[in-house]
């Protein structure tokens, strides 16, 4: 491949978004948009001014065509995007009454999860500073899990940092299968993010923040970065732990892709050379400001925004 790869490279599936504010029982219209847990961490990092590619298949029908549109207007390199027969998953979700949501998923043998290791191009991960996977791409397909493994392995090889969020769907798999996809990875990854405790009770057993720092550690992380939703979070290495409560100066209308936010905020301020602490910074005002406004990608801040913010994050010593 020629070009330039871009900093963080991340692999995963994206699906078309339709959202009522009915529920789906009842609901007449939808808006279109899109998600994707390591794409939302994607967008988050290019707001930020970190260039971020994309590796996926993607089918030759229409919705394909929007977002391949939509990926390249907001600065998302397609160089590794792959374009096969057959359809983009999709999900719906309605807002209930009582602010909670429901979801309905249609992606069993989408074009995503038909990807295999020959969609991997190894010259454009050993380009990239830093290779972002997830378990939701492990649980999609045995063959989306195969191409994780081979893409950390390549990463690994070539001497590019990779970063793994947990991201346990317990209606995709079990938690044992989750946890042997999770060790699999595991020797291949710096840096781990994992959320607490639904995650972390499920994969590792019942720890605090710091105790699931420390599993992660023992298993070869470089740094481990545990997000609390409502507690904010708690990051850390072998030099030692920091926690940061949440910030919300927008308040909470929406919490889809706060995670991701977060993920994307931290990875961002690592390639700049800050530690732990810094991350957090970065991060929990990424994911509090997200929040504040609709939908994963379209409710994340700018720069301006989080940089405006970063201050009153207060870390401290875990």
């Amino acid at each position: 491949m020629s070009g330039k790869s871009p900093e963080i490279v991340a692999l995963g599936e994206c699906m078309i978004e339709l959202l009522s504010d009915e529920p789906l029982d009842v609901a007449s219209t939808f808006r279109k948009s899109y998600a994707g847990d390591t794409l939302n961490m994607l967008h988050m990092a290019t707001k930020l001014g970190t260039s971020c590619g994309y590796v996926t298949r993607l089918a030759t029908d229409p919705f394909a065509d929007y977002l391949m549109a939509e990926w390249r207007r907001t600065g998302i390199d397609t160089t590794a995007v792959r374009r096969v027969p057959g359809f983009t998953g999709m999900h719906f979700i309605s807002l209930l009454p009582d602010g909670d949501r429901e979801f309905l998923f249609y992606r069993k043998g989408s074009a995503a999860s038909t990807m295999t290791p020959d969609d991997l191009d190894h010259e454009y991960i050993a380009g990239a500073q830093l290779l972002h996977v997830s378990g939701i791409l492990q649980a999609v397909s045995p063959s989306c899990r195969e191409t994780v493994l081979h893409a950390a392995q390549s990463a690994k090889r070539q001497g590019v940092l990779v970063s793994y969020d947990t991201n346990l769907r317990a209606n995709m798999w079990s938690a044992a299968e989750a946890r042997e996809a999770m060790d699999e990875i595991l020797p291949f990854v710096d840096y781990v993010f994992p959320s607490h405790p639904e995650e972390t009770d499920a994969l590792i057993g019942a720890l605090d923040p710091r105790g699931v720092i420390d599993f992660f550690l023992q298993k070869g992380a470089g740094a481990v970065a545990v997000s609390q939703g409502e507690n904010g979070a708690t990051a850390g290495t072998s030099a030692g732990a920091f926690q940061a409560g949440p910030i919300t100066p927008g308040g909470v209308e929406d919490t889809a892709g706060a995670g991701d936010a977060f993920v994307g905020g931290f990875l961002h301020s690592l390639l700049q050379g800050k530690g732990a602490d810094e991350g957090l910074k970065w991060g929990i005002a990424c994911a509090g400001l997200k929040v504040a406004a609709r939908g994963a990608i379209a409710g994340q801040p700018t720069r301006t925004d989080v940089e405006q913010w970063l201050d009153t994050v207060e870390v401290r010593s875990a």
